[in-house]
């Protein structure tokens, strides 16, 4: 063998035994990336190269594979990436310059594939070089270059004529230069050499389109989708043709199979939103501009640059889903293009939106002087004169409009010109008018947020925010309604998102300040909402708003001081028609069991507006927390009577008439709200248990089978039925009656009242049940939380902290399982109770019970001077409980102070609170005297 032959063979060889040592992971992924790829299993074809690559970032055929995965699945940044990264790694040009142009063109980068050196088409393949040299005749028309483009496509016929890529890709070209004899011939020459493709008489029907021979155009269309089924180009044409004709259904039909065909195909889905604007279906046509702008929004801007038609779909997408900010840019695009189009009225309403008047007039003013009797753009135009405060001029174009032509924008600016002038009433029937005949009237939409909302109509308010704000996204105040609105909808994620873009919208909104740091308390984020606050009184230190939030901010956090504090100042800087710190203050010292100050406090506010209702349920709440029942019965009913026949509000005046153990009061409460709705649910449950406990059994259970009968499917009278049960003794009939109402409703509430009376009858079944509930919903605490208090009360201690392991583990902060926990540990002589127990105080420093815990989780560390100072405060803050009184005595018995020790031991034995160290109590007192 030669010398360089040896050599050779030795290179093989070596090279052999380098492929051999490389890790056969990375084959076996490849390959069935390949087969996946293959089954057109794109992403999972993308995953397992992506394996592959972790093993082996060298292999050149995963790279290449990987871009063209990549660049089928619409990818088309990572697509680039991958191309480059297989030139990098040595792959032949040839084999990935086609589709890198593709994914650059993609991408809206026409003029790198033009003028980039990698995309020169010397030293290629006949075939990659006329793919290439088509590519570039579309990059060229897409930069305006329609003389380049013809050039590139005549380079690419050169190399073979009897290819019909190069006359398909002349065919658009003549179009948009008008030039529709060659346009023919172009097409008829496609057709000739292509054998009738679908693609080549789609574009000849395009020609006969672009002529306005309808006709002639469905005729190509036809032979076209015989030809292929899948030309998606053609149906969406031949739908805009049928539209044209009048033939909606044969359209929505074409719609309806170009969707099942091409489901990521955005014009079908603008084609159906047209066809049910048409047909009348809003939510329609909502949804499905919805989809076309999920398809569009993703691809990047630049490369929509040259495409006007999804711009203007996307621009016309968004505009009808009031998305006026997202709408813009494509729409400034397209007009730029085509500036005499009605494309400068939907701009012209988001300038005015923006406060941007002049441009919006200038844009108007320009579309009119081509198309002067325009209904639409002079309604706009006056809208722009109204935000000028030419109030008259509006009022006078509308008012001569509305003689000539019924339109609703005409309504809309007389609407808000009359609202202007104070006349509320003719200004909300002209607006709603304007609504009521054009859904999208925004204007219309703006004012109606305001005045529903002062009319305390928040569902309608909500409704016409969120159609204001979605055509108007730049409106701080909008945005700042919207999120309003939507926190007492309970909708806190999309109020956050409102607040958070009103205040990008305008920084020195207190307002929203304000509403966001009430949000931001609500989510627990009370660091944001103290800064946030801090600086509203930076600059306003009387400002009542953020010394209420500032309160109730402490509140939260367990400082009851410091809500104490500035909830006080809330009230003193508060005016005479300012209630909410008043009731705040009631509220506060009612759950701080200062019920004396609670008393003061709602009388104080009661000076202010003693007919308000709220102030009347505060006081009653007051009375009856000093236990002055008399007079909250008289509070009450005066409050029933304010209330009218409001059945809620009725309902929960009933409540308290019940805590003031005022059962005939609470019925007749009761009964007015049934006279305003006889079938009012809540009343009805009310009033049964409020029968059964003025001892009208069989009149309570009559209402609660009448509640079955008529609500079958509901729980509510089964649970009434088991209530009542209870109330006679009746266990079983009762557990008969909870199980029926968990099978109808199978919630937590129903399962832990099952289960709670199951426990009265077969302790062993109950907690069968509630494992059995726990298995089902393993994130359900509640349940959790009852079986291992029922742990407790039976002393399986052992039982109670697996079943609080698993709580911590479900919600590791959660105050009341720290506590618990902390109490099981301390029957069990664990020392890991104090940790527990401390975790819990830092959690909720105010609370007594936590106090006591700690405190008594302390003394059984040994930390006898640490237990004291936690007991002492827990007696203070609950004098009431024996067992505080009892672990302090306890500890002050250990120190010495037995005369202490004594006084509280006797007052906890007093108590006619039973407790469970109670034995335990009397067996110390017995040692101190």
């Amino acid at each position: 063998m030669p010398r360089r032959a040896a050599w050779l063979a030795w290179g093989l060889v070596a090279l052999a035994f380098q492929a051999a040592a490389a890790d056969p992971k990375a084959s076996r992924f490849y390959e069935d990336a390949l087969s996946r790829y293959e089954k057109r299993d794109y992403n999972g074809a993308i995953l397992q190269l992506k394996n592959a690559i972790q093993v082996d970032s060298t292999m050149l055929p995963v790279h290449v594979l990987l871009g063209k995965a990549l660049l089928t699945t619409g990818d088309v940044g990572a697509a680039e990436v991958a191309f480059t990264e297989a030139t990098r790694l040595g792959v032949n040009r040839a084999e990935v310059v086609v589709p890198l142009a593709r994914a650059l063109m993609l991408q809206g980068k026409p003029q790198e594939v033009l003028e980039q050196a990698r995309f020169a088409t010397a030293g290629l393949p006949a075939d990659a070089q006329m793919q290439l040299l088509i590519l570039k005749a579309t990059a060229a028309a897409d930069m305006g270059d329609t003389r380049a483009a013809l050039k590139s496509v005549d380079d690419a016929r050169a190399l073979d004529p009897g290819v019909p890529d190069s006359w398909l890709a002349e065919v658009p070209l003549r179009i948009r230069a008008r030039q529709f004899a060659e346009a023919a011939a172009a097409a008829d020459k496609a057709i000739a050499v292509s054998r009738g493709s679908a693609e080549s008489l789609y574009q000849r029907g395009s020609v006969a389109h672009a002529e306005g021979d309808k006709a002639g155009a469905l005729t190509w269309y036809d032979k076209a989708l015989l030809a292929n089924v899948d030309h998606h180009e053609t149906r969406v044409a031949r739908v805009g043709l049928l539209m044209d004709l009048n033939r909606h259904a044969e359209a929505l039909k074409d719609v309806a199979e170009l969707e099942k065909r091409a489901p990521r195909e955005p014009r079908g889905y603008y084609l159906r939103a047209l066809l049910a604007e048409r047909a009348g279906d809003a939510v329609a046509a909502r949804a499905a501009l919805r989809r076309v702008s999920d398809l569009i929004d993703p691809v990047p801007v630049d490369f929509l640059r040259f495409k006007s038609q999804l711009l203007l779909l996307n621009g016309l997408a968004h505009f009808g889903l009031g998305q006026r900010e997202k709408a813009k840019p494509y729409l400034e695009m397209f007009h730029r293009a085509q500036p005499n189009s009605a494309v400068a009225k939907l701009l012209a309403q988001i300038y005015i939106a923006e406060q941007n008047v002049d441009k919006g007039i200038d844009a108007l003013e320009g579309y009119l002087k081509a198309f002067p009797g325009d209904s639409q753009a002079l309604a706009l135009l006056a809208s722009a004169h109204l935000s000028r405060g030419r109030h008259a001029r509006a009022t006078t174009l509308m008012q001569e409009a509305l003689k000539s032509r019924d339109l609703p924008e005409f309504y809309t600016m007389l609407g808000l010109s009359l609202m202007r002038t104070g006349q509320t009433t003719t200004a909300i029937e002209q607006l709603e008018t304007a609504f009521r005949k054009d859904p999208t009237q925004t204007q219309a939409a703006s004012a109606l947020v305001g005045l529903y909302l002062s009319g305390r109509q928040t569902p309608k308010a909500l409704a016409m925010a969120q159609t204001l704000v979605k055509q108007d996204p730049r409106n701080a105040g909008y945005a700042n309604l919207l999120g309003f609105a939507k926190t007492q909808a309970n909708d806190l994620t999309g109020a956050r998102l409102a607040y958070e873009t009103a205040l990008k919208l305008d920084p020195t909104s207190t307002q929203t300040k304000l509403n966001l740091a009430r949000l931001e308390m609500t989510t627990k984020a009370y660091a944001p909402a103290e800064a946030r606050l801090l600086d509203i009184l930076k600059t306003d230190e009387r400002n009542v708003d953020a010394l209420f939030e500032m309160a109730a901010l402490a509140d939260r956090q367990g400082n009851g001081d410091d809500a104490l504090r500035w909830l006080s100042k809330a009230v003193d800087h508060s005016g005479p028609k300012e209630l909410r710190p008043g009731l705040a203050l009631v509220d506060l010292h009612l759950r701080a069991g200062r019920t004396d100050k609670a008393l003061e406090a709602a009388r104080a506010v009661s000076l202010k507006d003693a007919d308000n209702l709220a102030v009347l349920l505060a006081l009653a709440r007051a009375q009856l927390a000093v236990g002055d029942h008399p007079a909250a019965k008289a509070t009450l009913g005066n409050a029933t009577r304010l209330a009218n026949f409001s059945s809620e509000v009725q309902v929960e005046i009933a409540g308290l008439q019940v805590m003031a153990r005022n059962l005939p009061g609470a019925a007749y409460s009761l009964e007015k709200a049934l006279s305003d709705k006889p079938d009012f649910l809540p009343a009805q449950a009310m009033l049964a248990e409020v029968e059964a406990r003025q001892g009208e059994h069989a009149r309570a259970e009559q209402r609660a089978r009448q509640i079955v009968q008529k609500h079958p499917g509901k729980a509510v009278g089964h649970a009434l039925l088991g209530t009542i049960a209870l109330s006679r003794g009746q266990i079983g009939p009762a557990v008969d009656s909870f199980r029926r109402a968990h099978q109808l409703e199978p919630t937590t509430d129903s399962a832990l009242r099952l289960v709670r009376t199951m426990f009265s009858q077969d302790r062993k079944a109950a907690v069968q049940q509630a494992e059995q509930w726990i298995r089902s919903k393993p994130q359900d605490r509640a349940m959790r939380k009852l079986l291992a208090e029922a742990q407790v009360r039976a002393g399986n201690f052992t039982a109670a902290r697996s079943l609080y392991d698993e709580l911590l583990k479900l919600a590791p902060t959660d105050v009341e399982v720290l506590n618990n926990q902390a109490n099981v540990l301390l029957q069990l002589k664990d020392p890991s109770a104090l940790k527990l127990a401390e975790q819990a105080l830092a959690a909720s420093p105010t609370s007594p019970i936590v106090i006591d815990t700690a405190g008594w989780a302390a003394y059984h560390a040994g930390q006898s001077d640490r237990a004291l100072q936690l007991l002492r405060d827990a007696r203070l803050r609950d004098p009431a409980s024996p067992a505080i009184r009892y672990h302090l005595a306890t500890v002050l018995a250990k120190v010495g102070r037995k005369g202490e020790a004594r006084e509280e031991l006797e007052v906890a034995l007093r108590s006619k609170t039973v407790f469970d160290a109670q034995a335990e109590a009397e067996a110390l007192l017995r040692t101190l005297k």
